[in-house]
C-alpha cells in the first residue's frame, strides 16, 4: 500500500468554512422555514462591473474566430493586464516592471502556492488570528509541526494581533524566515499605518527575513495614512511579495482572478550559497504547475482599470462599506465591543456574556438565523470574537441588524 503525506493527517478534521457550511446545511435541514442570512464566508454579492462584463463578452466572440482564437496563453499573464496593473500601482508612488507581475486565478492559491519556493526548514511567523490558508499550506508543507491542544502548531511563532495591542502585531520574538502579514486584515478588518509597516519592513532587512504580504483588501482603504502596498515603503522591494485579487474590488470570487507581485530585488540563497531571484523561481514554479489564467478573463479584469471599470469598481467597494457602516453602528448600538469595518469588509465584535465563538456562533444561526463566522476559527486569539462580513445585500445587512 502507497504511503501518504502524513502531514495531511495533522490537520484539523476541516477547513473552517467547510464546517460553517456543514452546520448550516444541518441547521437548514431542521428547520426548512427558517430565513438564514449569511454574513460569514467572504463571499461578494453584487454583479460584476459593466466595464469588466463588456470586455469579457468581446473576448468571448474573439475566441468564434480562427484569426482571433486565444489557446495557452503566458503562464505569468498577458501583458496588457500586466501592464494595466503597473501603472496603476504607478498612483501610490510605486515602480513595477512588468515581468514582476504574476497573474493568476486568485490570491488565495498564490497564498498557498507560494511555499513551494522555500525550504521546508524556513521558520514562520503570522498574526493570530490569521487567515486559515496561511496556516494549513504550511502545515501541509511540514514546517507547522504538530497541531497542539491549544489550537498552536509547535513550529509556528504568533504574532498575536487583539485589542491588548490595538491590533498591531509585535515583533517575532524568535528568529523567523517568512512572515505572513494581511492588511487590512482577515479577519479583524483592522489595518496598519505606514509607520507601523515600516516596522516590519526594517526588522526584515535586519534579519534578512522576507515578508508574504496580502493586500487583497486594499480597495477599502479609507484613510490616507494606511498603505495600499507594502512598496510604498521602498525598502520594501528587496523584501517582500505581494499578493492581490481582483475578488473582493469587482466581484471575481467566481471568475478567478489575481495577482502576484515579486520584484527583483527580492533574493535568497541555495543549498550550496548561490544567491537565487525568487522572482525566477515563482516563473519556474508557475510555468510548470499552472497554464494561466483565461483570457477571457484577463480581458474582463484588465476593464477593471479603465476610467469606467474604476468608477463602477468605487461604486461596488463602497456599497459594501455602506453595509459595514449598518453593522458597526448597529453592534455598538446594542452594546458591543466592535473593530474594524472601516477600511475592510470585516467587522469583528466581541462575544456577549463570556461565550466562547462557537457558542454565539451557534446562538446566532438558531435563535437569529444569522450565519457568521467564529473567530476561533481563526487561531486562539480570536476566541471570544465572531466576524461579520459585509459582502452581502444591504436589504439583508439591514434585516440582520434588525434580528440583534
Amino acid at each position: 500500500m502507497i504511503s501518504v503525506n502524513d502531514n495531511f493527517l495533522k490537520l484539523p478534521g476541516s477547513y473552517l468554512f467547510t464546517e460553517i457550511a456543514h452546520r448550516v446545511a444541518a441547521y437548514k435541514e431542521g428547520n426548512p422555514q427558517a430565513q438564514v442570512i449569511k454574513m460569514g464566508i467572504g463571499d461578494v454579492t453584487l454583479p460584476l462591473p459593466a466595464a469588466c462584463i463588456m470586455e469579457m463578452q468581446k473576448a468571448i466572440c474573439e475566441m468564434a474566430h480562427k484569426e482571433s482564437f486565444h489557446g495557452y496563453g503566458p503562464e505569468q499573464g498577458y501583458e496588457f493586464l500586466r501592464q494595466a496593473i503597473s501603472d496603476d500601482y504607478k498612483q501610490n508612488g510605486v515602480s513595477l516592471a512588468v515581468d514582476e507581475i504574476f497573474v493568476s486565478d486568485g490570491s488565495k492559491s498564490d497564498c498557498g502556492n507560494i511555499g513551494d519556493i522555500f525550504s521546508n526548514s524556513c521558520k514562520v511567523a503570522l498574526t493570530d488570528p490569521v487567515y486559515p490558508v496561511y496556516v494549513d499550506t504550511n502545515a501541509m508543507a511540514g514546517r507547522a509541526g504538530d497541531l497542539l491542544p491549544n489550537g498552536q502548531w509547535s513550529n509556528l511563532v504568533y504574532m498575536p494581533v487583539t485589542a491588548a495591542n490595538d491590533f498591531v502585531p509585535e515583533l517575532p520574538k524568535e528568529p523567523v524566515d517568512l512572515i505572513y502579514l494581511c492588511f487590512p486584515n482577515n479577519p479583524t478588518g483592522t489595518t496598519l499605518t505606514k509607520s507601523q509597516l515600516k516596522v516590519f519592513v526594517d526588522y526584515a532587512h535586519k534579519t534578512g527575513a522576507l515578508i508574504l504580504f496580502d493586500a487583497a483588501y486594499e480597495a477599502f482603504i479609507t484613510e490616507k495614512d494606511v498603505p495600499h502596498s507594502i512598496f510604498e515603503i521602498p525598502e520594501a522591494r528587496d523584501c517582500a511579495i505581494e499578493f492581490r485579487s481582483f475578488s473582493k474590488n469587482a466581484g471575481f470570487t467566481g471568475t478567478r482572478c489575481g495577482f502576484t507581485v515579486i520584484p527583483h530585488d527580492v533574493k535568497a540563497k541555495g543549498a550550496k550559497g548561490e544567491v537565487v531571484e525568487l522572482n525566477k523561481l515563482w516563473l519556474r514554479r508557475q510555468c510548470t504547475k499552472f497554464n494561466g489564467t483565461p483570457y477571457i478573463i484577463q480581458r474582463g479584469a484588465v476593464a477593471v482599470y479603465t476610467p469606467e471599470g474604476k468608477a463602477q469598481v468605487r461604486q461596488l467597494v463602497d456599497y459594501y462599506l455602506g453595509n459595514a457602516k449598518v453593522i458597526r453602528e448597529s453592534l455598538l448600538k446594542a452594546g458591543f465591543a466592535v473593530y474594524g469595518g472601516v477600511n475592510g469588509p470585516y467587522i469583528w465584535a466581541k462575544t456577549p456574556d463570556n461565550q466562547t465563538s462557537w457558542e454565539f456562533f451557534d446562538y446566532l444561526l438558531k435563535e437569529k438565523n444569522i450565519v457568521t463566522t467564529p473567530g476561533v476559527g481563526f487561531g486562539p486569539s480570536g476566541e471570544g470574537y465572531i466576524r461579520f462580513s459585509s459582502l452581502g445585500s444591504r436589504e439583508n445587512t439591514i434585516e440582520a441588524m434588525r434580528r440583534f
